[in-house]
């Protein structure tokens, strides 16, 4: 499982900067993909083979100190639940704020492993008496960086990558379905759980989340267990919305990274929105199997027509993603939750789905038959072979005589003709391009 890292620290201090120096050029924003998200709250990193999420809990940056402070707090909170290591980042030119000494406190208690960061020190001879400033959080040694000019992160990424938590043995050999819910607050995610856990008759054992705050709950279902993980909105509700729309965001990354499978609810009386679309994208990206769940569907007033349309709606709305199986739903009265059982095993049946690669090759043949390879400049694509490299999720490797030729639009064409012969319903594939000359 991968580690999260978040960064903290009050308004100005450089934590977007520090956040872009680390994430590089692995940004987990595909801008060519529809409703996925364009801010830079996460992104993927990696230090001496380990790698780990990162997030930057920035936001609104607001006008007044005890703004600031509440603010500050809320960001301490969404970090010490969500994060394995937490980054606290003070600022060398501005020296130690009393703002900075009750973040500090808030963050010692949680007991989570914290790494002070002292940002801003552009010169290490003159400026290190003001960094020993800053051992009077009592938080540990600060480490002097330069976000700016990325000097001397690789000793803070070291102190990072050292608090991480040991995998143990037995979350090495869990290999209990892991199945995450997200979606927008009051959605019913809650619900949900609550009823597939009482209705069964089940033993429901509050298992604490591994390494993480947030309570799992094991759930027993045809003599089978089941981990769902809820990303049950934050305690207290922010009046500035984009900072609720952040949060929920962090929160669906840390809780999606962990599952197998993620249950993204929608509320039926409300309809598909943009920020469906976005908390979606965050499970499409990182390769999970998504089972799209209408809940309050029993509130709906229905003719013959109604299930279609939505439908229509929501695969229009979530357009990268016509994988993803539908479900109607409602938490409340029990209606078709035994279907749920049954779709989350099959989409995790076709997240680990092989295919000879004999097979393979037959099916992209014919594909390649029916619809000629794209050309530029009377140079045509020609696909050499594929073979399937791993699976959660399924990935392929194409080899052509030109990664340039390869369209977008082919990727996808292949993608469907594969689908239609093997289904792999649920689950995302990922295509990569390999270029060999024919001699190879």
């Amino acid at each position: 499982m991968k580690p999260t890292v978040a960064i903290v620290g009050r308004p100005n201090v450089g934590k977007s900067t520090l956040f872009n120096a680390l994430a590089g050029d692995n940004i987990a924003i595909v801008q060519d993909t529809p409703g996925v998200t364009r801010d830079r709250i996460y992104a993927d990193s990696v230090w001496l083979n380990r790698s780990f999420t990162l997030i930057d809990t920035g936001g609104i940056e607001p006008e007044s100190k005890d703004i600031i402070l509440s603010q500050m707090r809320e960001q301490a909170e969404i970090a010490i639940s969500t994060a394995d290591v937490i980054i606290f980042m003070v600022d060398c030119r501005q020296g130690l704020v009393d703002t900075d000494g009750k973040v500090a406190d808030m963050l010692r208690r949680s007991g989570k492993p914290l790494v002070l960061c002292v940002n801003k020190v552009d010169n290490f001879e003159t400026q290190m008496s003001d960094v020993y400033e800053f051992y009077n959080l009592g938080i540990g040694d600060p480490i002097p960086v330069s976000a700016v000019s990325k000097k001397n992160l690789g000793d803070l990424l070291d102190a990072v990558t050292e608090a991480f938590p040991e995998e143990t043995e037995e979350e090495a050999e869990d290999d209990r379905p892991r199945i995450a819910i997200i979606g927008k607050p009051n959605v019913g995610k809650s619900s949900l759980i609550n009823k597939l856990a009482g209705e069964d008759r089940v033993i429901v054992s509050e298992i604490a989340g591994t390494t993480r705050d947030a309570i799992d709950t094991e759930i027993r279902y045809n003599h089978k267990d089941y981990v769902f993980i809820d990303t049950a909105g934050l305690r207290r509700k922010s009046k500035i919305k984009e900072e609720i729309e952040r949060y929920s965001i962090i929160r669906a990354v840390t809780a999606v990274e962990r599952a197998d499978v993620v249950l993204m609810m929608i509320d039926a009386s409300e309809g598909v929105t943009e920020q469906d679309a976005k908390v979606a994208g965050i499970a499409h990206e990182r390769g999970k199997g998504v089972i799209i769940v209408v809940n309050k569907w029993d509130l709906v007033e229905k003719d013959d027509k109604t299930i279609y349309r939505f439908t229509e709606k929501v695969r229009e709305t979530l357009s990268f993603m016509p994988y993803a199986e539908i479900l109607f739903i409602s938490a409340k009265t029990g209606q078709r939750l035994g279907r749920i059982f049954e779709v989350i095993d099959m989409v995790i049946e076709n997240r680990s789905l092989r295919i000879a690669t004999g097979v393979l090759n037959e099916i992209i043949s014919e594909a390649v038959v029916m619809q000629q390879p794209p050309s530029d400049k009377g140079k045509r694509l020609k696909i050499f072979y594929a073979t399937e490299v791993s699976v959660k999720p399924p990935t392929f490797v194409i080899f052509v005589n030109n990664k340039e030729l390869m369209h977008f639009s082919y990727t996808r064409y292949l993608e469907n003709k594969i689908r239609e012969a093997f289904g792999f319903r649920g689950t995302p594939l990922k295509f990569i391009t390999r270029e060999r000359n024919d001699r190879e």
